[in-house]
């Protein structure tokens, strides 16, 4: 009994190869595995499956057209579904990074498809004399048209799931503002003691912060919408029939879901990929706030003993080798790292963007690489720091209730009622002596213990102005 083979061989412009005999890619991929062992990392699995919509759109519309028989349609149908869900992601097997403008992970997907609708009709792989994986599978299309396309479907879909993350973030804000509404704390500015606050309030800001950032990110939908499937190699449409142009979007938009349009300009919207640097730019304001709330939580949270230690964050993990008892604030660390890459991946992408000559961007690779890695970098950051960070915040009371008593910050709440001399001279008196704010005032005789209280109270501290102020409205 003879063995199986280990390799078929199939033949492209450049010769004949031989591939592995059960796989289901050719000849093509096979050279891209070649010459392209750059990142060590497959393409984003979002984009393969937004690739098998768009295969499936073409071979509907090309069936409905009389352009694609029944029987090797439906094959190549199942086939399509079958990357859409997922099931095909291992046969994806080109880098993130290849030349070519993505044609690559274009004849990778359509080599899959083929082989794939083959075996479902029982087919031999490698009968590309019964389906091609050029003369059918990417019929009436480019890598010029289907890639950017698919590019923006998966950029809509991670854009959602993201927004679902930061709504859940800026809610759990919100609530710990709600909660923390009364809990005074002495504000800073440059590092430096301020004036009260509340930990409420100051957590508001960020809950205020990601509210931004949510509604920026649902907008991006509005520019990723359009796509220029159909315009083939660079937007005229070149060998599709234009009953296909007109049609496959219809097709491609019942499948997907979504409010896709086709470019007015397929021309220019082939060219030009201004709307990824548009959209990364939201990504990077949203890592930008990621890295701000971090690091203020870091800070908030330091000593626990020397440091400001305002608030406590769940700890995680033990945080030395050799110091006993030391806890880092590792999730806000993580999530920094990560808003730190989505900046650099949007300095990338920008760069790529601006380097298309012509009709067409070359580094369409890059762009997809860099985009779709910071909405899955911020998507699981946003989660992250949720789940095992902003959930756990809890107010040091007692250190929170010292520092307000003690520093000078508090002198100017009593501004208003003992006069800027005599609060720098209060201030001066509690430097000198080590007592506190209130220790000194009530000494004094300034104030009583009540009315101190009065000033230093919630309500006090976060009003809006004076209610004694000379435009005559009060609180």
């Amino acid at each position: 009994m003879s063995e199986a083979p280990e390799f078929r061989t199939e033949h492209d412009l450049l010769g004949t190869r031989p591939v592995p005999a059960g796989a289901l890619w050719g000849i093509h991929t096979e050279r891209a595995r070649e010459n392209f062992p750059l990142t060590g990392r497959r393409v984003y699995p979002e984009l393969i499956h937004a690739f098998g919509a768009v295969k499936l759109a073409c071979c509907r519309t090309n069936e409905e057209l009389g352009y694609l028989d029944p029987s090797l349609a439906q094959a190549l149908a199942a086939a399509c579904a079958e990357m859409m869900e997922g099931q095909l992601d291992e046969h994806i097997v080109v880098d993130a990074l290849q030349g070519g403008a993505g044609t690559s992970t274009n004849m990778n997907v359509n080599e899959v498809l083929a082989n794939r609708a083959l075996q479902l009709m029982g087919r031999p792989l490698g009968d590309y004399d019964t389906l091609s994986p050029l003369d059918h599978v990417n019929l009436h299309q480019s890598t010029n048209d289907t890639y950017p396309t698919a590019l923006k479907i998966a950029a809509i879909r991670h854009l959602r799931t993201l927004e679902r993350e930061v709504i859940t973030l800026l809610e759990e804000f919100q609530s710990k503002e709600r909660r923390y509404a009364g809990v005074v704390k002495v504000g800073r500015t440059q590092l430096q003691d301020a004036v009260l606050t509340t930990l409420g309030r100051e957590l508001s800001s960020y809950a205020e912060a990601f509210a931004r950032d949510r509604w920026r990110i649902y907008k991006c939908e509005e520019r990723l919408r359009v796509v220029n499937l159909g315009g083939t190699a660079i937007g005229t449409g070149l060998a599709a029939p234009r009953r296909y142009i007109f049609r496959v979007i219809e097709h491609l938009r019942d499948i997907t879901n979504l409010g896709l349009a086709r470019a007015e300009n397929l021309v220019e919207c082939t060219q030009n990929t201004d709307v990824f640097v548009e959209v990364s730019g939201i990504l990077k304001a949203c890592a930008s706030n990621l890295l701000k709330v971090a690091s203020d939580l870091r800070l908030l949270s330091s000593g626990p003993d020397a440091g400001f230690g305002d608030i406590r964050i769940p700890a995680r993990q033990a945080g030395s080798s050799i110091m006993p008892g030391k806890v880092n604030p590792v999730i806000p660390e993580a999530v920094s790292q990560a808003a730190l890459q989505v900046m650099a991946n949007d300095q990338a992408l920008t760069m790529a963007c601006s380097l298309g000559n012509l009709e067409l961007n070359a580094f369409l690779p890059l762009i997809a690489d860099t985009l779709l890695g910071s909405l899955d970098l911020l998507t699981r950051a946003c989660r992250l720091f949720y789940q095992h960070c902003v959930t756990g915040i809890e107010p040091n009371e007692e250190r929170l209730r010292q520092y307000v008593e003690g520093a000078t910050a508090t002198v100017t709440a009593l501004v208003e009622r003992i006069g800027y001399t005599r609060a720098t001279e209060v201030a001066e008196t509690a430097r000198a002596s080590g007592k506190t704010i209130k220790q000194v005032v009530l000494e004094q005789g300034l104030l009583s213990e009540e009315e101190f209280a009065a000033l230093v109270a919630p309500e006090s501290v976060t009003r809006l102005g004076s209610p004694d102020s000379e435009d005559g409205f009060g609180v």
